[in-house]
């Protein structure tokens, strides 16, 4: 019989290993807070100060804000219909927001209005080749789900994704205009490794990511 003895160093990255295998199994889930509908700028003036910015502060999001965002770019706001603040060809709904932290990847539950863990861990620097995305406390990713839209051909569907996931990215940048906040929308991704990373089926397409935070001071 032989026996095997660990040292304390080994003994903590087992544990580690063990804990982030039951959470990814348990896939916790934030709940995030109601969005606050009487904060902010008005939309003219939103509108007048919207901009890309690549200079980004560490300080993390607040969970209300994070909450607020979530719902201004892709939330539903007729609970009775459950349709969205962004529009989407056919009421498809085909566009999923991916929240991308610095505790790992979560996917945005718009019916539920929470956040579900993906993958664990600070994964940021697979989501573009900018220095920014690494040090901004939050990249949004727009993935179209083609499963969704089974009526329309390959291209048809490529046409209404980037068209619906432009939508979405415009009321992430009145947000953030209307907040404070920076933010800017890149196309240029790997987008096969950030798929793999993120565990996304093979009907699943990266269309777009957006990157938010505070601007740097």
């Amino acid at each position: 019989m032989y026996k095997f003895f660990y040292s304390p160093i080994q003994t903590l990255v087992l544990v580690g290993l063990l804990f982030s295998i039951v959470m990814a199994q348990d896939a916790p889930t934030i709940k995030l807070l109601p969005p606050q509908l009487n904060s902010g700028k008005l939309l003219m003036q939103a509108l007048s100060e919207r901009q890309s910015i690549r200079k980004y502060s560490e300080k993390a999001l607040p969970l209300q804000t994070l909450s607020s965002l979530l719902w201004a770019a892709n939330g539903i706001n007729r609970p009775e219909s459950g349709k969205r603040t962004a529009p989407s060809a056919m009421n498809q709904q085909e566009i999923d927001v991916y929240v991308i932290m610095t505790d790992g990847i979560y996917l945005y539950d718009a019916k539920n209005h929470s956040l579900h863990l993906i993958v664990m861990g600070d994964l940021r620097n697979i989501c573009g080749k900018q220095e920014f995305v690494v040090k901004a406390p939050v990249n949004l990713v727009f993935v179209a789900d083609y499963g969704k839209m089974t009526r329309l051909d390959d291209e048809t569907k490529k046409f209404f994704a980037a068209t619906d996931a432009g939508y979405v990215s415009q009321n992430v940048y009145l947000f953030c205009a209307s907040e404070g906040l920076a933010c800017v929308v890149r196309g240029g991704l790997d987008r096969d490794g950030l798929a793999k990373a993120m565990q996304l089926r093979p009907e699943q397409k990266i269309v777009l990511a957006h990157t938010v935070g505070y601007p740097a001071e």
